[in-house]
């Protein structure tokens, strides 16, 4: 059997506007679990997440990665996505497999435009939402602003479920108005000390907390009802409802974090583990012919690919989630795009770049496989003798366009199967070979996009390119009416010159018994 079952498992997703701390605060929720004994920064170029040479020499995260911790009885699979909207394929991939999605705000900046931008995405997906506000030990960070920015761009169901009693440097103790606790870091944070509500901060707490309550009880007729009746509801009540308010997309709790110092993270994990939903509580998935799927580990075995890596030397790597069934390694499952059948010669557990090999996984777990010789991302494998397919990832359009040339003759043809990988690898880059202008033309995002493609190209496949500025296809074209009038003038010879009659029967009109008459 799995080491987890499908309601132990949670699949969470970490999004923001770039440089909002996702990246640290996945570092933290490894480390507080165990699964590294140091935490690395983006300074040092050496956390797990940003493991690639290119987001190292940028200093930020370009690509999605998968992680997975261990808290307290739950897996918790973590997404960390990219903050630029130039790779929003990264990030649309992973809003379709998560179940919670975790929205950091820069304190210090507030609502950012990225933040925006995301936010459409998860509206999309209907993607149950909390918000941590990051950054506050910085000096010129501003919570209650950045609370006011968040209810103003998100609505007022973003519900405060902690605050900081400080920022700036002395940050380090967090009011939790769910538990009524006070949450006391050490300056190297950790595992906090957990305190009662000093009498100084007990009036906004209360008031926080019936905020919290009515927000909840709002939401659910039996809670309202025994708010009514007790004026209070307990923390399993809470807990209740708030996870019935996330899965309807009315309730976004906010919590508060210092990614760097890491403080909050431990409490945020226990959030996800106690009141963020799992998959089998999530909506049943869609299908493209309007039938179902209940994530159920007694079900037909169905995954979704939602992602491939094209590694040097091994091949690709496809990352997929188990919607319905155990998938085992060794198992033979149909592509229901392609009617081919794929062998899952090997299942594995992902941290960044890192592989552990596993004999099976369960419904609502995500993982990886290698080799699959014909299957690509929003393709569905099914059991055989099944046929599902899942609703498919729709990717936005290109912004701009580029001609891309080989600058050595005769590698046209390895500048065409390195394009190739990167359009498997990523489908909001596409490419267009255009026989009208003679050239091939590369559609993507942003000139960020174009950069990493490049760069790509020049690494990984050793070849030198150029971008250049695709041709105009001039075009003749009728656009209005128009009249004329000409005299044509024809000079008579030669008999044989002569026009024939209409008749066809006679060489020349004048000649024509038949016809004379009618000339």
């Amino acid at each position: 059997m799995p080491e987890f079952d499908t309601s132990h498992v949670k699949n969470i997703v970490l999004l923001g506007h770039a440089g909002s701390g996702k990246t640290s605060l996945a570092e933290c929720m490894l480390y507080e679990a165990g699964l590294i004994n140091r935490r690395g920064n983006i300074a040092e170029n050496n956390t797990t997440g940003d493991y690639h040479e290119l987001e190292q020499e940028r200093g930020n995260s370009i690509f999605s990665k998968l992680l997975h911790t261990k808290w307290r009885g739950y897996k918790i699979n973590i997404i960390d996505t990219p903050g630029y909207d130039d790779f929003v394929g990264e990030v649309l991939s992973a809003l379709r497999v998560a179940d919670t999605g975790v929205m950091l705000l820069n304190a210090v900046m507030g609502v950012e435009v990225g933040t925006d931008v995301i936010w459409e995405y998860t509206e999309r997906f209907r993607t149950p939402m909390i918000f941590a506000v990051n950054k506050l030990d910085d000096d010129a960070a501003d919570f209650d602003k950045t609370v006011r920015e968040a209810q103003a761009h998100f609505g007022s169901n973003v519900v405060v479920v902690q605050y900081p009693r400080q920022t700036g440097a002395g940050f380090h103790e967090i009011v939790d108005v769910l538990k009524m606790t006070l949450y006391k870091f050490r300056d190297a944070g950790g595992k906090p000390e957990k305190l009662p509500i000093p009498d100084d901060e007990r009036e906004k707490a209360d008031r926080l907390h019936k905020e919290l309550v009515e927000a909840v009880a709002s939401n659910d007729e039996t809670l309202m009802e025994k708010y009514f009746d007790r004026g209070e509801l307990d923390e399993e009540e809470l807990k209740t409802g708030m996870k019935k308010a996330m899965i309807a997309h009315d309730i976004f709790p906010l919590f508060c974090l210092s990614a760097e110092r890491n403080m909050g993270s431990g409490r945020l994990m226990g959030f996800i583990d106690n009141v963020c939903p799992s998959a089998n509580e999530m909506p049943a998935q869609q299908t493209k012919t309007g039938g179902t799927v209940a994530c159920d580990v007694t079900g037909p075995a169905c995954l979704f690919i939602y992602k491939t890596v094209s590694e040097p030397h091994i091949g690709e790597l496809s990352f997929f989630k188990v919607y319905s069934g155990i998938v085992k390694s060794g198992m033979e499952l149909e592509n229901e795009t392609t009617g081919v059948i794929e062998k899952l010669s090997q299942l594995f557990l992902v941290e960044g770049n890192k592989r552990t090999a596993v004999n099976e996984l369960a419904a609502g777990d995500i993982g990886a496989t290698l080799k699959l010789k014909n299957t690509h991302v929003n393709n569905t494998l099914h059991a055989r003798g099944k046929s599902i397919e899942l609703e498919p990832i729709v990717f936005p359009p290109p912004n701009m366009t580029v001609a891309i040339e080989s600058l050595k003759k005769g590698e046209e043809e390895k500048l065409s199967q390195a394009l190739h990988v990167l359009r498997e690898e990523d489908p909001t880059f596409q490419v267009e070979v255009s026989p009208e202008l003679k050239q091939t033309l590369i559609h993507c995002q942003g000139d960020m996009h174009l950069a990493v493609a490049k760069w790509k190209i020049e690494r990984n496949h050793k070849l030198e390119v150029r971008f250049v500025k695709p041709r105009i296809a001039y075009r003749e074209t009728i656009r209005k009416l128009a009249e004329a009038s000409y005299r044509h003038k024809s000079k008579v010879g030669a008999q044989d010159s002569l026009p024939k009659c209409l008749c066809g029967l006679n060489p020349g009109w004048k000649e024509c018994p038949i016809h004379l008459d009618l000339m």
